[in-house]
């Protein structure tokens, strides 16, 4: 019987991609002797929390996350990141692949506002691999199903994460507006004079300093 195990080896901003992308090598071994025809699967990469330390002022960021430090062992549970096909070709024993992540800088998604709260470090990540994978050995052709708990941990460092935002957006934030808001303060804007929404943003916030 076929037998493939699976380790993530490294990653890298993709600087030619059209949005931000970590592309992870992701090296697969069948140790059978068999070769491999193609593979069908599919990998889900999960953020595991509980998996490093946070400072002071990290914790304050994921408190929308996960809660107050003292609810962590009840919040803190694997966050999913991203479900991404994995398809192989043609390989006998052991053999590199690349498996692209897009990074969303959506803070209305769980993942971004955790990659955004970390100042350094690393994100502790887990890949489960499941799907179909064909091959040829003995006795012949053979069909076998990758469990859906075969898995590969990773610490992916927070500089990766940034680089890849940065090649796109550089020093620059997204968020999103329903559009009674963003016409609301484009009004205030051009009601002060500002020509740049940072402006509107820096009195508003100016403001409110005041009125506290």
């Amino acid at each position: 019987m076929m037998d493939v195990h699976f380790m993530v080896a490294s990653a890298r901003a993709e600087p030619r991609s059209a949005a931000p992308t970590v592309v992870f090598q992701v090296r697969i071994e069948e140790s059978s002797e068999a070769v491999i025809q193609a593979a069908l699967l599919r990998c889900r990469v999960y953020i595991d929390m509980r998996r490093r330390r946070y400072s002071t002022a990290e914790g304050e960021r994921l408190n929308e996350i996960v809660g107050e430090p003292a609810r962590w062992n009840d919040t803190m549970r694997p966050l999913l990141w991203a479900t991404a096909p994995l398809v192989l070709s043609r390989y006998q024993g052991t053999l590199d692949v690349d498996l692209p992540i897009s990074c969303s800088y959506d803070f209305e998604v769980a993942s971004a506002k955790y990659f955004r709260a970390l100042d350094e470090g690393e994100v502790p990540l887990l890949f489960m691999f499941s799907g179909t994978v064909f091959g040829v050995g003995s006795p012949g052709l053979q069909v076998a199903q990758v469990s859906c708990d075969s898995e590969a941990r990773f610490r992916l460092p927070v500089s990766t994460w940034r680089e890849a935002m940065g090649q796109h957006f550089g020093d620059s934030t997204w968020i999103r507006l329903h559009r009674e808001s963003f016409d609301t303060l484009d009004r205030a804007r051009r009601d002060r004079g500002f020509t740049t929404w940072d402006q509107i943003v820096e009195a508003l916030c100016a403001d409110n300093r005041v009125a506290t």
